[in-house]
């Protein structure tokens, strides 16, 4: 039960983490990636990213992310957990296999950007905004960022013991990049 909203989180996660890692087009995503989630006693990560996104600093009228995440990518380091997160009390992978965001704007505030998108997760479309820090020096950059996200916004019940795990997550993502 930990697990399947471990994934839910670690999916979304995953789902924005990816969002950030294509610059201009012109850059890969590093393999070191992380997309992380916690909350009350649930904790873990998400991969399977995929996706479009531009990224421009000094252009951020044409930035556009575009990303999905696989919810069976979901790893709580416990593999009757991460069953459960799939199952159909927490994110139903088999109903709702991804979790995806789409921006719709981004803005600069002071050092920060910031990410304003859709969010679907779980068959269910949620406006958020996600702050995050980009970092670049030649070849290589970087987009680090972290938001909360809570379950019962977008449908996520969980089971009985559903109280154990909360309803608040903290997702937080790391992205290098490097150009092509």
């Amino acid at each position: 039960m930990n697990r399947k909203f471990k994934i839910i989180i670690c999916a979304f996660a995953a789902c924005i983490l990816f969002a950030f890692t294509v610059l201009e087009g012109n850059f890969n995503v590093d393999p070191n990636y992380s997309i992380r989630f916690s909350g009350k006693k649930a904790e873990g990560t998400f991969s399977g990213l995929a996706g479009t996104v531009i990224f421009d600093k000094d252009n951020l009228a044409n930035a556009k992310i575009d990303v999905v995440v696989d919810v069976n990518t979901i790893k709580t380091g416990n593999t009757t957990k991460d069953k459960h997160a799939k199952g159909d009390s927490w994110f139903d992978a088999a109903k709702y296999p991804q979790i995806k965001f789409t921006s719709t704007a981004f803005a600069k505030n002071g050092a920060l950007y910031m990410v304003t998108g859709m969010l679907e997760l779980h068959g269910v479309k949620k406006q958020i905004q996600i702050p995050f820090n980009f970092s670049q020096l030649a070849n290589k950059a970087n987009f680090a960022g972290s938001f909360k996200v809570n379950r019962k916004d977008f449908g996520i019940n969980g089971n009985m013991m559903g109280f154990l795990v909360g309803d608040d997550f903290d997702v937080t993502l790391n992205v290098p990049v490097s150009k092509k």
